[in-house]
């Protein structure tokens, strides 16, 4: 198909992973291209649970959780009990990406997470987090040549994380150059009816020094400005090509979830036990060993506040699920009084109905919590305490999540993003 190239409508999304709307406002006091779309919307809700690759997806299918099937992080196997990293094949629905395509337009897209590993669409894609092969990560695979010559990095190695800043600061800034020069080779043909582009360089550096940027007297205040002023320049670049673009043409800028500083970590596998709704039948032999869930098991909690009653969906289950509604009432209630240092740790705990509606697919969690701001929701096997610090310093947040569109358009929900697009297009999914 041949377009015209001053009649092509065009959408751009920039993905700005992690970004408070607050902190935006903060920081658009010093970054000129920031300034340019920070405080022009109000702010959006992550969808529950409030991670990454549950939120992009919810970009991606313009479908809530509970219709594109994804949860969280892992998934656990309901007859080994060991965990495994969710990624784009445990997404449920179609995409965005293949709606457009069936109509006949092209997308190009560049570090989406959870499209790992990359499947085949009309254009381009190269894949987000969590990627670990590049030969899998890239659609079609004529772009590997291009990408190795660009020295492209799929993610940060974050491995020394809190203890070695310099690593970390400059692992994200190659990746963020390496996220430019990507966009130079995607985007000039302008071959292409929507483009996306996700920079999730902040969402790393907020895990592990989330204060740095907001207090100018931290210790690493000066290098979170120094990362902040080459994020804004790549900020920049995007806009100035979406300014020069011919044609009708809209732009959304937004984050997957908003971000806070740490309080504490909240173990709930460690609260279960506690309460006696868990028991192991060994020690842990690192955190990820759920093959240690005892048939005595009530219940049993998965990254980041997902929690499962222990019923014969299970092999090792022996809860009538008669019981399950009982049990749940028992655990969300002893949550909600959940307290460190005098605060209430739990915004909501939800039941899977109340979250997620009555026909969820997939394999929704029993319980949904979550924790007000600074409380960070996990669910190890290996912690002997509930509260601690694990070498981070920054958490998620369902509120205050970025967003920007250029003509003023508002949301109020994660997966509305896609809906925007598909809207621009006049393209309606199938029921």
């Amino acid at each position: 198909m041949l377009f015209n190239q001053t009649e092509r409508k065009r959408f751009v999304v920039l993905g700005l992973d992690g970004l408070p709307a607050s902190l935006a406002l903060k920081w658009a006091k010093r970054l000129p291209n920031l300034a340019r779309i920070a405080g022009k919307c109000d702010s959006i809700s992550a969808e529950l649970p409030e991670l990454s690759p549950v939120n992009w997806t919810s970009f991606f299918t313009a479908q809530k959780p509970e219709r594109h099937g994804l949860y969280g992080f892992t998934s656990i196997d309901p007859q080994s009990y060991t965990l495994s990293i969710n990624n784009f094949e445990q997404v449920l629905c179609p995409t965005i990406f293949d709606a457009l395509g069936k109509n006949g337009l092209i997308s190009k897209v560049i570090n989406l997470p959870n499209t790992y590993p990359a499947k085949p669409l009309r254009g381009m894609l190269i894949s987000g987090f969590v990627a670990d092969s590049f030969e899998k990560a890239v659609h079609p695979p004529f772009l590997l040549g291009p990408l190795r010559d660009a020295s492209y990095q799929l993610e940060a190695d974050t491995s020394r994380g809190i203890m070695d800043p310099d690593y970390l600061f400059d692992q994200v800034a190659r990746t963020l150059e390496g996220r430019l020069k990507v966009l130079e080779l995607l985007w000039n043909d302008l071959a292409w009816d929507l483009f996306t582009i996700v920079f999730t360089e902040t969402d790393r550096l907020f895990h592990f020094f989330y204060p740095a940027f907001e207090d100018d007297n931290h210790p690493l205040a000066s290098k979170a400005t120094e990362f902040m002023h080459k994020w804004d320049h790549a900020i920049g670049v995007v806009l100035d090509k979406f300014k020069t673009l011919p044609g009708d043409k809209k732009l959304i800028s937004f984050a997957d979830h908003g971000f806070a500083a740490l309080e504490t970590e909240v173990d709930l596998n460690t609260f279960l036990v506690q309460q006696g709704c868990l028991e192991y039948t060994q020690p842990a032999k690192d955190q990820w060993d759920s093959s240690i869930i005892a048939p005595s098991s009530k219940a049993f909690a998965l990254d980041p506040g997902r929690i499962y009653i222990h019923t014969s969906d299970f092999a090792r289950g022996q809860i009538d699920p008669a019981h399950t509604d009982k049990i749940t009432a028992e655990i969300a209630d002893k949550l909600m009084k959940l307290e460190f240092n005098g605060q209430k740790v739990m915004r909501q705990v939800l039941t899977k109905r109340e979250a997620y509606g009555d026909s969820p697919i997939g394999n929704p969690p029993d319980l949904i919590c979550t924790a007000k701001p600074g409380f960070d929701l996990k669910a190890k096997f290996d912690r002997a305490e509930i509260f601690g610090f694990h070498g981070r310093t920054g958490t998620h947040t369902v509120q205050d999540a970025f967003f920007y569109s250029s003509d003023g358009q508002q949301i109020n929900t994660m997966h509305q993003t896609g809906q925007i697009i598909l809207d621009w297009f006049n393209i309606t999914l199938p029921d």
